[in-house]
């Protein structure tokens, strides 16, 4: 499954992710910081989603109430309902 979500509050413009199984496949983050969305990437591929969203859900970045892991967390957590 391909999921296309499209954050809100952080520089990332669109978060494309794939899930087989349960399992994180890919990430690609467009804009944003690319060093840390690279990293984030790396990190969650092969990793189960319910452990994606458990480990990223309510990151903050700086004064934002939110972030780019926090918005993937929340673009899985969508995609199961």
């Amino acid at each position: 499954m391909e999921i296309n979500y499209t954050p809100k509050g952080v520089c990332a413009s669109k978060i494309t992710i794939k899930v087989e199984d349960g399992i994180v496949t890919e990430v690609k983050f467009t804009g944003g910081c690319s060093g840390n969305a690279a990293g984030i990437s790396s990190l969650v591929k092969g990793m189960p989603v319910d452990e994606v969203i458990k480990r990223l859900d309510g990151i903050k970045c700086g004064f934002k109430s939110t972030s780019c892991p926090a918005q993937l967390a929340e673009a899985l957590k969508k995609s199961l309902q």
